[in-house]
């Protein structure tokens, strides 16, 4: 009776001890969705502060996504030695110093620097954080642990994206910066107290995570997230502009609809790691023909605002349901490299915010309506589709390496 009891007490707190390691990973996500985010609804008071327009403000959210594109892979390489919870908390750490930089910068330029700088460790932060989530938890539930991680990042769509913009709007933007260096430094916290020490690998080393760029299989998962993915982001970059427009919703409920996308976004992230637990690629195949039904969806219900609430909602939980299975895949494809291969994840999620937002404002400026972005996404997830099939057929002639 004795030794059952204290094997379910070490039981019950190893599990305690799994969700708060999780949960410090999930926090830095969380920081990193608020300061990614929250600058789109600030820009104006940006503009103002720093005597710039649209277009020079604009490039300040254009300089974190290409620090997230230049820094996943170099910092994930050259952080391959370090034991994984140390790396984790030197990016958390180079993260934070970066946003408060920011709050300091004193002109365009110094911010514009900034910026790019807060952006480096985006990446490699998120993929080095999924592969000590995975490492944590039986192989079977890689998907729900990855997914978990990511939930910090759909949060911050629901509550810390709204309340740094309400702050920032009423105190100062510059205030962003702070809160999301103190959510930084608790994240640092956090990781070190909860997340448990994991020596490096013995054959660790920079040429062997670069060596996950020789795989065809690992750039064909980032094109399915670049391609893919690039249907949401054509979509969420001119919702405003669509809801105001279009559905004839006034401004006042943007808020609304933004925490609507967010909320379909947590839903959709929590689904997609328990599917992808049951079949990475199965998940894709199914994820992304549902993307491009919800988009096409979309397109028509969006002219009235009741069904446009609907399927904002539908359309960032078909979004967000992709992203664990593809972490996953990457973590598959490169099991050798696992977190240049998953830091990689979200640089092409960063190229696919380009790219859809580049497409979606061709077509408008093509004269095409604020409709058109939504129906060049759900090409864009058929696109994916078939570049996941093509994955799929070579895996059949050689599968990955266990």
């Amino acid at each position: 009776m004795t030794t059952t009891t204290h094997a379910t007490g070490k039981a019950t707190t190893h599990k305690s001890h799994l969700g708060l390691a999780i949960l410090a990973l999930g926090m830095g996500g969380f920081g990193i969705g608020v300061t990614e985010f929250a600058m789109m609804g600030l820009l104006k008071e940006v503009e103002v502060g720093l005597n710039i327009g649209t277009p020079e403000a604009g490039h300040l959210i254009s300089a974190y996504a290409l620090g997230v594109v230049v820094g996943a892979p170099i910092l994930a390489a050259v952080g391959a030695k370090l034991p994984r919870k140390y790396l984790a908390l030197g990016l958390m750490l180079f993260f934070s110093i970066a946003n408060l930089t920011s709050f300091i910068a004193p002109d365009y330029g110094s911010m514009l620097v900034s910026r790019f700088a807060a952006g480096l460790p985006h990446g490699a932060f998120f993929g080095v954080a999924a592969v000590i989530a995975a490492s944590l938890v039986a192989p079977t539930k890689r998907g729900w642990a990855i997914s978990m991680v990511m939930a910090g990042l759909t949060v911050a769509n629901v509550i810390g994206v709204p309340f740094a913009t309400w702050l920032g709007q009423a105190f100062g933007w510059r205030l962003l910066f702070v809160l999301v260096g103190a959510l930084g430094l608790v994240t640092l916290g956090l990781i070190w107290k909860f997340v448990p020490f994991q020596k490096a690998h013995a054959d660790a080393s920079i040429r062997r995570e670069l060596g996950a760029l020789k795989r065809a299989q690992v750039w064909l998962a980032i094109l399915i997230g670049i391609v893919g993915f690039g249907g949401f982001f054509a979509t969420y970059t001119y919702i405003a502009h669509t809801m105001t427009s279009v559905a004839g919703i006034p401004s006042a409920f943007l808020p609304f609809v933004v925490a609507l996308y967010g909320l379909g976004m947590v839903a959709g992230n929590i689904v997609g790691g328990r599917i992808a637990d049951k079949s990475v690629m199965g998940t894709i195949y199914r994820v992304l023909p549902g993307i491009a039904v919800a988009l096409v969806v979309y397109a028509i219900a969006v002219h009235w605002p009741w069904s446009a609430f609907v399927m904002v909602f539908v359309v960032g939980a078909a979004g967000a349901m992709l992203v664990p299975a593809l972490q996953t895949r990457l973590l598959d494809a490169s099991p050798d490299a696992p977190s240049l291969a998953s830091s990689l994840n979200h640089a092409a999620l960063n190229v696919a915010n380009a790219l859809g937002a580049f497409l979606g404002g061709l077509v408008i400026a093509w004269g095409w309506g604020y409709v058109a972005p939504a129906l060049v996404g759900a090409v864009l997830a058929v696109l994916g589709l078939g570049v996941a099939g093509l994955s799929g057929m070579l895996e059949r002639k050689r599968p990955l390496a266990p």
